[in-house]
């Protein structure tokens, strides 16, 4: 039973009502006052309807980060760069897997310290808004990309750049998760910001699709000549981002540091140093935990290539038009967002650990099955394609709660701060493995086996790793330095 005097009634008085009170009765205290509800009571149901608002406008950056991850690395741009216009079927494919690598260096030595500097300094959402805009800005920069070879090397900039800067953005976007939910909500929350990215993106497929693709003569009188199409749904895809990236500027409050853990600025190479400390000090107290974060950073990278080399391999290997890789775009969104809901009843009933595995070997085996059957047309394609898609979800899904499992009370922040670092860290490892089988085998399908040796190699990372449940620890104070 309800103890009667937990909300501040007396041992005598009824039990408090447990519902906000009416509207016309604010402020708090006032209200508190009048029907015999404690301040603090609420206070707490107000926070909890503010907490609701700043979820939304939070999983409205992920629905509208679909322009950049959708449309322009997997879907649309690197379709178009692929195509003749642009060089020799291959060669382009190599290229751009290269361009991608070397923003996966770039990210892998700069994202980890602007993560940890954006915290530092209490300036996260101002450092989500830089870097969101700067995506934005390079997005409506590739309207000026024309179809032909000497434009080559201004696309695939571009995609890299874009790819750096959007990856910065992610980093504060992922730490904010904590502001926006509670220990008990933040899976659920989680999951909400994953699940508005798949639908965001399916949403903005079908408009530049049935908008500017597939018509002859789409909105405005805009045809396929000199890639008017595909250069305008940049222009398209930039104003969708920047849009539905508003909210979580203007409703979820600037990152503070708590006192307790509020830690000194250091200078930008000093901040190496403190990034050695911290993860030797993760090592010494959690070593599992660092296990995880390395096998996860791995099969992550491999998944992320999926979705990124997919609409090329389709287009180069299998001879989908653009508007039908559009069309099994939507449809790789429609399978993967509703495998990963589908999927957590069984994380939660058998664990995270035996999902991430089968989804693994999922992906292995369907990759394999398009390698080795890669003649039998776009058949092949779509149903080994979207077996694919259907596991990608759920590992993805499912690596953020066996973390979860294993974090120790207090230290949720730090540990997930890192599991963005990590996966950043090899950002490089599918576009260089993609290309360079490309080079070996000597045609863009071989790139599969690239994909499928990140993938394949995370899983053997991850199969010593034990699941558990954290055990409960005090929160350790930062060292000094």
């Amino acid at each position: 039973m309800t103890d009667p005097t937990e909300h501040g009634a007396t041992p005598s008085s009824p039990a408090p009502a447990r519902n906000f009170p009416p509207s016309h009765l604010t402020p708090p205290d006032g209200a508190a006052a009048t029907i015999g509800v404690s301040t603090s009571q609420v206070e707490a149901v107000t926070e909890a309807g503010a907490r609701k608002g700043r979820i939304l406008a939070w999983g409205l950056w992920d629905w509208g980060s679909a322009a950049f991850n959708a449309v322009v690395t997997t879907f649309v741009f690197t379709v178009y760069l692929r195509s003749e216009s642009f060089g020799p079927s291959g060669t382009v494919e190599a290229q751009l897997g290269w361009a991608l690598a070397i923003a996966g260096v770039l990210i892998a030595l700069l994202a980890p310290i602007t993560g940890q500097r954006s915290d530092t300094s209490g300036r996260r959402k101002f450092w989500l808004a830089v870097n969101t805009y700067i995506v934005v800005a390079i997005t409506v920069a590739m309207f000026f990309v024309l179809p032909a070879p000497e434009y080559l090397l201004l696309g695939l900039f571009l995609v890299a750049a874009g790819n750096v800067f959007f990856e910065f953005a992610g980093v504060n976007y992922n730490a904010m998760l904590v502001q926006v939910s509670t220990p008990r909500s933040i899976g659920k929350v989680s999951g909400f910001g994953w699940g508005m990215g798949y639908v965001g993106g399916i949403v903005l497929l079908l408009v530049v699709y049935f908008g500017f693709i597939n018509p002859e003569v789409g909105l405005f009188g805009v045809t396929d000549e000199n890639g008017l199409d595909v250069r305008v749904t940049m222009i398209v895809s930039a104003v969708w981002f920047g849009l539905f990236a508003l909210p979580v500027l203007f409703a979820v409050p600037e990152y503070r540091n708590p006192a307790a853990v509020e830690r000194e600025k250091v200078g930008f190479f000093a901040s190496y140093a403190r990034l050695g400390r911290d993860i030797k000090r993760l090592w010494k107290e959690q070593r599992n935990t660092v296990w995880f974060l390395l096998a996860s950073a791995v099969f992550r990278d491999g998944l992320a290539g999926v979705f990124t080399f997919g609409g090329v391999l389709a287009a180069s290997v299998f001879g989908f038009s653009l508007s039908e890789v559009i069309i099994f775009a939507i449809a790789a969104n429609i399978v993967a967002g509703i495998s990963t809901i589908a999927v957590g009843a069984l994380d939660d009933k058998l664990g995270a650990k035996p999902v991430i595995v089968a989804a693994l070997i999922g992906l292995v085996v369907s990759g394999f099955v398009i390698f080795f059957l890669h003649d039998g047309g776009q058949l092949v394609f779509w149903t080994a394609g979207l077996a694919l898609c259907l596991f990608v979800g759920p590992a993805q899904s499912a690596s953020r709660t066996f973390l979860a499992r294993l974090i120790p009370a207090g230290r949720e922040g730090e540990v997930f701060g890192l599991y963005a670092t990590t996966g950043r860290a090899v950002s490089f490892l599918a576009p260089t493995a993609f290309a360079l089988f490309i080079m070996i085998g000597g045609a863009p399908y071989f790139g599969i086996l690239g994909i499928i040796l990140v993938i394949a190699l995370g899983l053997a990372l991850l199969i010593p790793v034990k699941a558990g449940v954290a055990a409960t620890a005090a929160v350790p104070k930062v060292p000094a330095e």
